[in-house]
């Protein structure tokens, strides 16, 4: 088993790990010839949130070599903390934030190789930064994550949630002005309300017996597949049939979510370029958080939020 490549993009790999930890202290990494999947899929997460996250080698690497007798794949589990610990040592640019500036070394990484190694008889992913320090000298820092590695057949038990086909599907606004909104929520319920329509009508509202608000915004946009589905059946006839098992635009679609888990979400504001959310009504809420525009996207992570049966709606 082998695996060594070069970060070509370590201040997006920082705030991909960055909006994860939010949410679960360990996670599954699998790496295969093509992509690289983060998994968060505990069911100890707050409110049973998952993410799913799959990002193109192309987007965050050069010089990739991967060889396993799995097909070429290598799936492994780690601290989410240890691993943000690394990618933060790699570059001053990684976090722009007062914290994170204060114990970020002062150097600059010309170069960041990531492979695995075993030390001790223990196997790490390493973290090799080959830089030049303020003082112009040449640098080269080391940083290990202890992991384990998984079996294939462990491996192939990973599956996303199945979910039904969602009834809607609404472009949202930027994440961090939502976030804003939700944490000025969050005191006074539990549980928030996510509504959308197929005419870009968005609202994330609270009813408790103390309080009720809404928060509206209109021409959001409503991403679809229906054109390309009517294109494809076309030469079938079936295109009239299409239109018409098209829900009512005017409809509301509803998913109760905890108000917690929802913020969670919002930390992938750090990453985001943009977002859209789909509501399987009453069952759960799906968000696609792409990393770059949607047309060239190099990845995209994907969170499940279930529905909260008993909530204060």
């Amino acid at each position: 088993m082998r695996f060594r490549a070069t970060i070509e993009n370590a201040p997006i790999f920082y705030r991909l790990i960055q909006a994860v930890e939010k949410l679960q202290k360990k996670c599954i990494m699998k790496f295969t010839e093509t992509e690289m999947h983060v998994i968060c899929n505990d069911d100890a997460n707050e409110g049973g949130i998952q993410v799913w996250s799959v990002v193109k080698v192309d987007t965050m690497f050069t010089s990739y070599r991967i060889q396993s007798n799995a097909n070429n794949a290598i799936t492994l589990t780690l601290s989410t903390e240890a691993l943000l610990s690394a990618l933060r040592s790699s570059s001053s640019s990684a976090s722009s934030s007062s914290v994170a500036a204060a114990i970020i070394p002062s150097y600059d990484a010309d170069e960041v190789v990531m492979k695995l190694a075993k030390k001790n008889e223990q196997a790490v992913l390493s973290f090799e930064m080959y830089g030049m320090s303020r003082s112009g000298r040449r640098v080269r820092v080391a940083h290990d994550v202890r992991i384990d590695v998984m079996r294939p057949a462990e491996s192939d038990k990973l599956h996303e949630p199945r979910c039904p086909d969602p009834e809607v599907h609404v472009l949202l606004p930027p994440l961090l002005k939502i976030r804003t909104i939700v944490e000025r929520l969050r005191p006074l319920s539990d549980v928030l309300a996510l509504r959308a329509n197929n005419s870009g009508i968005l609202q994330l509202s609270i009813n408790t017996d103390a309080v009720k608000l809404e928060t509206q915004w209109v021409k959001c946009g409503n991403p679809s597949m229906a054109k390309h589905e009517i294109a494809q059946n076309d030469e079938n006839d079936d295109a009239e049939d299409i239109l018409l098992n098209q829900p009512d635009p005017d409809k509301m679609f509803c998913v109760l979510v905890s108000i917690r888990s929802f913020l969670k979400f919002l930390s992938s504001h750090v990453v985001s370029a943009t977002t859209i959310l789909c509501l399987c009504h009453n069952h759960c809420a799906i968000l696609y958080v792409y990393i770059g525009e949607i047309a060239d996207a190099g990845g995209v992570l994907t969170y499940y939020i279930p529905t909260v049966i008993n909530g204060d709606e």
